[in-house]
This record gives C-alpha cells, structure tokens and sequence, in this order.
C-alpha cells in the first residue's frame, strides 16, 4: 500500500485571467510535515485553495491525487471527507452558531456517524485546556468577538477535533504573538503521526522553532523553485528569496 497521501503533477491555474501557479510539483507521504514559504504573490495560498478546489480559482492543467485519486473535480466539501483540512487566514465569524454546535456538525458531516454529546463535549473542554482556550468559549458563536488569536486557536481545536489526514495551515501564524505561536504549534505536536500529515504555509520561522520539519520548499512564481531539510528556514530568515527569484 502507499505511503503517499498527496501528489501534485504540472499543476498550473488561474485566479480570473492571471495565471498563477506554472507547473507545480509536490509530494507529500504520511508522518511527514511540509512547509511552503515565498515571497507575497508566489502563489502560496492559491496553492492551498486550489487543493480545496475553491470555485475562485480554475485549474488549468495537471493533477491533484490525494491517496492514490484523482480529486481534481470534486467539491470542496468531498474533498474534506476524504480526509483534508485546511485552516484559513482569516477565519470566518458565524453568528448564531456556537463552536460546540459547529464542531458537532462539522464531525458529523466528515464522518457520517452520530456524535455523543457528553462525551465529544468532555473531549472538546480537554483540547481547549491544552490550547488555553476558555472552555465557556464553547458556547460562544463561531469566532464572533474573538481575538485574532482565539480565532487561529480555535482553526487549530477544529484540526484537533476532526482529525483529517492531511492538514493545511494556511498562515495560521500570522498576527500571532511569542505565546499564541507556542500553543498553535503545540496543537501540531498534538495532532501529528505516523498516519497523517502537514502542510504549513507561512511567511516566518517562529512556528518552526519548536516542530520537527521533514521538508521546507520555497515557492517563487508559481512554481517550487527550492526544496530542503528545515534549515532552509532558517536561511531564508536571513537572506530572504532574492537568490531564487533567478531561478
């Protein structure tokens, strides 16, 4: 059987008439953590939104395979049951939707199976105490009056929750101050394994400090231009992406 969980093949698309991602490659197995960095307007997260199959972007040529099928043409939320997550950058406020009843459905709807209410509640109140979220924000509305940190806190309990076999962060780190970065990146800790897998899209290398990276790519212009071990993190940290801008 094959380790791989996610292969990308020559993956070009469009945002409108601009043409954004040009030939993309990338391969993802199981147990492994990836993180995608590049310049503003590389294409970082058309990429994740592109997975997704987000209806504002339009693949123009390529292939997507997550385990083994091709999921270039299936809606965003088939592609969800499969086993993909993604957190967004700016996470949506639902007004009217507590995050208890958000998470329920949203575990309902990936699994197809019907949810204990006492005991997914007592499971949500441990993964909030582990990210020092409040647990009386269990009955607040989806993200209404949260910080922006709560709000990326709260992208990180619904990972946790629904346990998808690949994650895609996109940018969770952003905004996000010394300590709010530590509890994000131990909910990563929390949620990786043998079996699954991680792609973190982001800008900067504080949320790498306390994760064990297998690959760090750099993407310029559409494509991965770059593809290393976790030091290339720290190298792009100092130097920038000058140099690769040539390649």
């Amino acid at each position: 059987m094959s380790n791989t969980l996610l292969e990308i093949n020559n993956l070009f698309a469009n945002v409108g008439e601009k043409e954004i991602l040009k030939g993309l490659n990338l391969k993802i197995n199981k147990g492994e953590v990836h993180v995608i960095m590049g310049p503003n307007g590389a294409g970082k997260s058309t990429l994740a939104n592109v997975i997704l199959n987000n209806p504002r972007y339009d693949k123009k040529d390529g292939e997507i395979l997550f385990e083994g099928e091709n999921i270039n043409d299936l809606k965003t939320d088939e592609i969800a049951k499969r086993g993909i997550f993604m957190s967004f950058q700016s996470p949506e406020e639902i007004p009217g939707i507590s995050v208890m009843n958000f998470l329920k459905y949203a575990r309902h709807n990936i699994t197809g199976e019907p949810v204990k209410i006492f005991s997914f509640k007592e499971e949500i109140k441990k993964y909030m105490e582990e990210l020092n979220i409040n647990p009386k924000y269990m009955d607040r509305s989806l993200n209404v009056g949260f910080s922006g940190g709560e709000k990326k806190k709260n992208e990180i309990l619904q990972m946790l929750v629904l346990n998808p076999k690949l994650a895609i962060l996109d940018e969770t780190d952003s905004g996000l101050d010394v300590d709010a970065i530590k509890t994000v990146s131990k909910g990563i800790e929390m949620f990786k394994n043998k079996d699954n897998a991680i792609l973190i899209i982001t800008h900067g290398t504080k949320i790498l400090e306390e994760l064990k990276v297998d690959y760090v790519h750099v993407l310029v212009d559409g494509r991965i231009v770059k593809t290393s071990s976790g030091e290339l993190a720290e190298e792009i940290e100092e130097e920038g992406y000058r140099k690769y801008r040539k390649v």
